[in-house]
């Protein structure tokens, strides 16, 4: 038998909600309970590679958001973000 998915739920002091999937360490956030859910669904597809376009090129992908690789790039892949390692 398989154990079933961890996530935490958290209220907010804004009164938004937080959810986090314990597992993959994903989080994500929405205006209700169900909105983060929802959210926090479809950021852990994207982690795991079961939706959208793998990034390529890390650097470009980090520079079109306004992020310089250099400041996030670490002398060696345990230094890297997990979403670049």
């Amino acid at each position: 038998m398989s154990q079933g998915r961890e996530i935490r739920l958290l209220e907010e002091d804004d009164g938004w909600w937080s959810a986090i999937d314990e597992e993959t360490g994903v989080a994500s956030q929405g205006e209700t309970r169900e909105e983060a859910l929802e959210n926090l669904d479809e950021a852990v597809a994207l982690h795991r590679g079961e939706v959208g376009e793998p990034i390529e090129d890390e650097e470009a992908f980090l520079e079109d958001l306004g992020i310089d690789p250099d400041e996030v790039t670490g002398e060696n892949e345990d230094d890297l973000p997990p979403f670049l390692s």
